[in-house]
């Protein structure tokens, strides 16, 4: 199709809808959506309220849709997993041209970590604790993804979760509601800017609420907790993401009290809207409409109107709102105001997105080959991707390696580009990306010799490899000499790199796991590597916390390159080579048995409480075998330098009620490079109307120093760092003795009590 000029003028296309150009304040936007709604039919405003998928990126049930006809007839409020520019211009041509009301339309993907330059998963980003590169990395995906016809990302994924059985917890950003929080609105701010620049693009956060706490880290599963609990501990990061302006969200398909989250006016309506202020629109998950009769309490056509009176204003794909919403109009069980109230909230969507200005700002073929993948976006995936990485063991300061002699490079992720970009990314192209292979052997050029071998498939079972694998081209070999040729190989080198874990495939939607060990194929292959009494060095492929006591007690060193992106390859060897000082710290803890698990840093202290690795202490909260304490903890991350804290300082014993308390250390440099180290600051309540955490994370800075240097980390808390939501759910300050810690990990730290006033 050949491409119609992108650049039309904007009060022309105003003209063509039979209005003027909008202005950008909201009492223009109200007149101009009151206009338009004033010449619209019952059916054209349900339509609006109707969102199908295109099908080209497989992300739910796959669906048979004629989006073409659902347009010219006026039944589609907007379509999502179109992939290619030119089609997405001419449906949205279609729009504009051939409908009586010329309403643009909203083009959505799953854009979760990048478009074509891939990211770091979440999970990982969440580990750089850095939030202008995360927002750095959803502003490249956003202009990527505009170029290319997307004007609205399903994305970020705030969802708190403690159980890493749980395969999408790879989208999220741990366990902790502060650092979610911020990781939350530095996604917002990336994706959408002001929403003026045609490179903008909506925000969608998910899932509201509560999905990743589904019972036994099954997906889809049922949550259930108590409000405080929400509102301390799981709800922040989605509140977080609307006061930063966050356009959309997206609710979950989980139940809330019994409710499915699509149909529970307490939370989209009373809680969102009516407490936190949000202006935008809900829209459903894949099918969540449809799936309330699964759930038990609902047919299709009662679970619309109740979806609909709860406040979601958009079906994703089920149909639910385009079939039945006109006879539950008839019969009294919607009202033609909450239709009304649904469609206004999508078309000021429209609007505040500069679609009826300019419906073809986000389609442009030229800048789409110019800017996506780009030499600079993808530098600046390498760069971020390598701040991700968590180097979790270093005996003998075994990285950096050298560029020299004989390195051993083996195991099933060691030669396997395509699986680089990791989980949940329909929009990348795996054909584009360097193998961790490649990527040494350029970086070593003829310094060194890599010596490669496979080594294992990912299981043993084919059955269970191809399904780990995917799409990803990890072929499974049949060789019985895998384990002997890498075995020969790595007697033949001086030292053993082992690329091994969790393929793409093994984390993100409807990959829960019940065994967290190192695949069985992947284990044998280590062993084996430890018996050759060489150095064995694990790249750690993960898109969750895995166990690692074998490995944490007999590899040499570890590091957890996560699923790094399009440009891990080159990240993982910048790292490994000494170019990049590791500097990620852990945002989920890692457990020593699936048996611990649900296991975070920030649990409350029972009446029974129990100290250190002790097994059974009778009468204590513990277990008979195995201690209450995590293989590596939130917080946790080592470098190639060292860093030495010293004496923690206050500025007071005692903080006014409407002042403020300072706390300082001195941090310095003390190993022999540069380095980024993470500080972090916790509190303790330890007297409350209601059972507090242990501890909290509260502040955080990231300092760079060079080999030597030395600086003064100074945190300033107010009473508001201290408040809580109390057991009436009132966000309250309550005077007494607090505990305050910094150190560079959660259970590493020094401590000093003050009170509040």
């Amino acid at each position: 199709m050949k491409i119609i000029n992108v650049f039309l003028a904007a009060v022309g296309l105003m003209a063509l809808a039979g209005c003027s150009a909008p202005a950008s304040d909201d009492a223009e936007m109200d007149r101009f959506v009151t206009d338009l709604m004033g010449r619209m039919s019952l059916r054209q405003k349900i339509g609006q309220l109707n969102l199908p998928t295109g099908g080209d990126m497989v992300t739910g049930s796959v669906q048979s849709t004629d989006l073409a006809n659902l347009i010219r007839n006026e039944q589609i409020g907007g379509f999502f997993n179109v992939r290619d520019v030119e089609k997405i211009h001419e449906l949205q041509r279609i729009a504009i041209e051939e409908t009586e009301l010329k309403i643009p339309l909203l083009v959505g993907a799953d854009v979760i970590h990048g478009f074509e330059t891939i990211f770091p998963i979440p999970l990982a980003l969440s580990c750089s604790w850095d939030t202008a590169a995360v927002e750095t990395a959803a502003r490249i995906a956003a202009v990527e993804s505009s170029v290319n016809g997307i004007n609205w990302t399903f994305s970020p994924m705030v969802d708190i979760c403690r159980d890493p059985r749980w395969g999408r917890i790879a989208e999220g950003n741990g366990e902790d509601p502060y650092l979610g929080g911020v990781m939350a609105a530095a996604y917002v701010r990336g994706y959408q800017g002001d929403l003026s620049g045609k490179d903008n693009i909506l925000a969608c956060v998910k899932h509201f609420a509560l999905y990743g706490a589904s019972e036994a880290g099954r997906d889809y599963n049922t949550v259930d907790m108590s409000r405080v609990r929400m509102y301390n501990e799981y709800l922040p990061p989605y509140k977080a993401a609307v006061e930063a302006g966050v356009g959309s969200v997206m609710s979950s398909f989980n139940v809330i009290d019994g409710i499915p989250a699509t149909a529970h006016k307490w939370l989209l309506t009373d809680l969102l809207r009516d407490q936190w202020g949000f202006k935008g629109f809900v829209v459903t998950d894949y099918e969540s409409i449809h799936e309330m009769t699964f759930h038990g309490v609902a047919e299709l056509k009662e679970a619309a109107a109740r979806a609909l009176a709860a406040g979601t204003d958009m079906d994703m794909v089920s149909e639910g709102f385009l079939k039945t919403l006109e006879a539950s109009l008839a019969d009294g069980s919607v009202s033609e105001q909450m239709i009304d109230r649904s469609c206004r909230r999508i078309l000021e969507a429209k609007y505040k997105l500069g679609l009826f200005s300019d419906p073809y700002k986000n389609c442009n073929p030229e800048l789409a080959a110019k800017l996506t993948f780009s030499k600079d976006n993808r530098a600046q995936a390498r760069r971020i991707a390598a701040e991700t990485f968590v180097l979790l063991k270093n005996q003998d300061n075994t990285l950096p390696l050298k560029k020299k002699g004989k390195i051993a490079l083996v195991g099933p992720m060691a030669d396997a580009g395509g699986n680089m970009c990791g989980c949940w990314t329909p929009t990348c192209k795996p054909e584009n990306h360097k193998s961790l292979l490649q990527a040494m052997r350029q970086a070593v050029g003829n310094d060194a010799e890599i010596l490669y071998a496979p080594g294992s498939n990912l299981y043993y079972d084919p059955k269970q490899h191809e399904v780990a694998a995917g799409w990803r081209k990890i072929e499974y070999r049949s060789d019985k000499n895998l384990l002997s040729q890498a075995i020969a190989a790595a007697r033949s080198a001086d030292v053993i790199v082992a690329a091994c874990g969790e393929s793409a495939e093994m984390a993100g939607e409807s990959v829960s796991r019940t065994n967290l060990e190192m695949p069985d194929a992947q284990k044998d292959l280590l062993k084996a590597l430890v018996a050759t009494g060489k150095p064995v060095v694990l790249l750690l492929f993960s898109g969750r916390p895995v166990i690692l006591n074998w490995e944490s007690e007999n590899l040499t060193a570890i590091l957890n390159v996560w699923q790094g992106g399009s440009e891990a390859g080159d990240a993982i060897a910048d790292v490994v080579f000494g170019f990049v000082n590791p500097s990620g710290k852990l945002t989920t803890t890692f457990p020593r048995s699936v048996g611990q698990i649900p296991l975070y840093y920030n649990h409350m202290n029972t009446g029974r409480p129990i100290s250190g690795n002790d097994y059974f202490v009778q009468y204590r909260s513990n277990y008979l075998d195995e201690s209450n304490e995590p293989l590596y903890p939130f917080g946790f991350g080592l470098s190639y330098t060292t860093f030495s804290y010293g004496e923690l300082a206050l500025s007071s014993d005692t903080m006014p009620k409407d002042g403020s308390i300072t706390a300082s250390v001195k941090v310095a440099n003390t190993g022999d490079c540069d380095g980024t180290e993470i500080v972090q600051l916790y509190i303790r309540d330890k007297m409350a109307s209601i059972t507090r955490p242990v501890k909290e994370l509260k502040k955080y800075q990231r300092i760079t120093l060079r080999k030597g240097e030395s600086c003064n980390v100074e945190f300033t808390l107010t009473a508001n760092d201290l408040k809580f939501y109390d057991a009436d759910l009132n966000f309250v300050f309550e005077p007494g003795e607090f505990e305050l810690m910094i150190g560079p990990d959660s259970k590493n730290v020094s401590t000093q009590t003050f009170k509040a006033e």
